[in-house]
């Protein structure tokens, strides 16, 4: 009893934490975007959320209630040129666990976290996509890895509710196509519940909650991007399978 109390005021202090962090920042982008010209307002934005993510998971670490293994995207941080980052989307963390090691990093948002007090200056400062568009989103899309942005996608549109992967969702092959850059697939694993659907981010979960990601393969833009989806979705099942 005094173990769980314990922990779950070591939560809360990290989620205000995080809060720290992400207001912090946001502040500062709100001061920098108007003055900065859009590359190097970009390059920084994207830089300043991947370092203070990264901070977030290191407390997390530190903590004693996390054990994250991301070290495997360190490998794609330097590689030129486009990339689209495909992973599977167990929890809320997904793209925060990603973006912390790659500071090229270039997220598609819903409009309203657009406009949110923890997120949005940060968001519109690091030039990320918002999806109130269809036809404008693959536009940025394409755009911003013409310009050597990683793109990350998660492929079933929302977290995983129906056992360990959803139908994946049409467009991220029709992009890597368009763009002419390859999917590089993310896999992403845990057995926590913490953050996944329907999980409340203060209910403290099973301890220590883990999160691996690991490198899967890496797949060539398909001009048939129909069939390209379904053998991506292929991939991603067996990868996952118990």
């Amino acid at each position: 009893m005094v173990f769980r109390l314990l922990a779950t005021t070591w939560l809360y202090v990290l989620l205000f934490w995080l809060g720290v962090i992400s207001l912090s920042w946001n502040t500062l982008a709100f001061v920098l975007l108007p003055c900065l010209p859009r590359r190097p307002g970009q390059r920084i934005g994207r830089a300043g959320i991947a370092y203070g993510y990264r901070l977030f998971w290191a407390s997390a670490q530190a903590s004693g209630l996390m054990r994250i293994d991301a070290r495997a995207l360190d490998e794609l941080r330097d590689q030129p040129g486009g990339l689209i980052i495909a992973a599977n989307h167990p929890s809320l963390a997904d793209a925060l666990l990603i973006v912390a090691r790659l500071p090229r990093g270039v997220c598609v948002m819903k409009a309203a976290l657009m406009r949110n007090i923890f997120l949005g200056a940060g968001a519109r400062l690091a030039r990320y996509i918002c999806n109130d568009s269809t036809r404008q989103m693959l536009r940025r899309a394409i755009a911003s890895l013409h310009e050597g942005g990683q793109l990350v996608l998660f492929p079933e549109g929302t977290r995983t509710v129906q056992g360990r992967l959803n139908r994946f969702l049409p467009g991220l092959t029709l992009i890597a196509h368009k763009a002419q850059v390859p999917i590089q697939t993310v896999i992403i694993e845990t057995d926590s519940p913490y953050l996944g659907k329907g999980w409340p981010i203060w209910r403290l979960p099973p301890l220590p909650i883990e999160f691996r990601l690991r490198l899967g393969e890496r797949f060539a833009p398909d001009a048939d991007h129909h069939a390209m989806l379904a053998r991506l979705e292929h991939y991603f099942r067996q990868e996952l399978r118990p």
